[in-house]
């Protein structure tokens, strides 16, 4: 499967939502500035990846990695942006820093096999 890059600003982090089944998932999203018309792109983070969002904070430019998730449920097609790797964007234009590592968790997080889905992907 292949792995994507995204380079942008946080706008919103939501709070982490646990199903009765125990599966748990956390979204946020980010703004590219690439394109001429910015655009908002929400991520999810599942499991033990929801951690890496705890020391985000809106603002901060960051540079997720993500694979594109794709699955069928009750005859409806969802796709989802699954983030493994967040970390801080390089250096802003002008000298100005951004976020240091210290900012984030420091752990990285490899992709997994997310298979399991206990709970409609809503």
């Amino acid at each position: 499967m292949a792995t994507y890059e995204m380079t942008g600003a946080v706008k919103v982090v939501l709070d982490e939502v646990t199903f009765p089944s125990g599966f748990n998932k956390r979204e946020f999203v980010v703004t590219t500035e690439e394109d001429r018309y910015p655009q908002d792109i929400k991520f999810e983070c599942v499991k033990e990846k929801t951690a890496m969002l705890s020391d985000v904070t809106v603002g901060q430019r960051v540079k997720v990695t993500f694979d594109i998730r794709g699955n069928e449920y009750n005859d409806r097609y969802f796709v989802n942006l699954s983030a493994w790797r967040l970390e801080p964007a390089d250096a802003a234009p002008g000298g100005a820093e951004g976020p240091s590592p210290e900012d984030f968790n420091s752990d990285s997080f490899a992709p997994e096999d997310e298979t399991e889905m206990d709970a409609p992907p809503f």
